[in-house]
């Protein structure tokens, strides 16, 4: 297995699946992340920002006993043995040797690949440009979006899906999971990591570029559609001690949810999804 058998490019580097499955066949316990613009995350990698930054997240796979159930010594000695990549590390790292490649290297190469992982060109883009204009519908669901038309209802999208990125670089509860107490979550998410039970059932607000190749959503994929997304927030979400305060049932009707979707569509960056050279070298 590589990094793509979880992140393909024309599923906006995702796999569409609700739970990544491993090399030994065993599912995880959480849906792969886009990677579209990652080189912009400072708050921390992965849903729960327990890496750093990417160099360290590329350490992670490898080790981890359900994704790649590998060792990084056994990794290394067959990159070293391989016909094309030491050849390649001296190249990019001006090494000797190929017996001076390390896991390091490695990782810092992964993580230069993703930092050109840029979505730039999509019809938002081009419209915060002055290239283009929004439809109708397109700017009725713009008004929606940010909460900006003091006649249009409030559907409080952009608090964390802030632009240009249309993510935050933060973490929250979406109100996913009911819970009576701070201890009720199944998946700790943040909290696991910080330690700290007020961040229990908070994940990382994912981008919203390129959404419509990204499907199923949440960290656990239990939404098929954008559709299925929207009736969540239009919901109110559920209870929990840490849901985030600006989620409340939603005064929407069809017309509105429509102007969403076709807004939230702006974001659609057909350029980033066919870019060769972020295809498979190896094809």
């Amino acid at each position: 297995m590589s990094c793509s058998s979880c992140h393909l490019p024309e599923l906006n580097f995702t796999d569409g699946k609700a739970f990544s499955k491993g090399i030994d066949g065993l599912n995880g316990t959480r849906s792969s992340m886009s990677l579209i613009n990652i080189g912009f995350v400072q708050a921390g990698l992965f849903w729960d920002g327990r890496a750093k930054t990417l160099e360290d997240q590329a350490l992670f796979p490898v080790e981890d006993q359900i994704e790649l159930h590998n060792t990084w010594p056994n990794v290394i000695n067959k990159l070293k043995r391989h016909v094309v990549y030491p050849k390649m590390f001296r190249e990019a790292f001006g090494i000797n040797d190929r017996s001076e490649i390390t896991k390091e290297l490695a990782a810092k190469a992964i993580a230069q690949f993703e930092r050109t992982l840029v979505s730039k060109d999509s019809k938002f883009d081009r419209i915060q440009a002055g290239k283009e204009s929004y439809s109708d519908l397109e700017l009725l669901g713009y008004g929606l979006f940010f909460d900006d038309d003091p006649d249009l209802p409030d559907t409080e999208c952009g608090h964390c899906h802030n632009i240009p990125m249309t993510s935050s670089d933060d973490f929250f509860n979406n109100g996913l999971s009911e819970a009576a107490t701070l201890d009720d979550f199944k998946d700790l998410g943040r909290g696991k990591i910080t330690g700290s039970k007020s961040d229990n059932g908070k994940f990382r607000a994912p981008t919203l570029r390129n959404i419509k190749y990204s499907a199923p959503y949440m960290h656990d994929g239990r939404f098929a559609t954008i559709d299925d997304v929207i009736a969540h927030y239009k919901s109110g979400a559920k209870s929990s001690p840490t849901k985030d305060p600006l989620l409340h049932k939603l005064d929407i009707e069809d017309h509105h949810i429509q102007a969403l979707k076709a807004f939230i569509d702006t974001f659609t960056d057909t350029l980033f999804y066919k870019n060769p050279e972020f295809k498979n070298p190896f094809k």
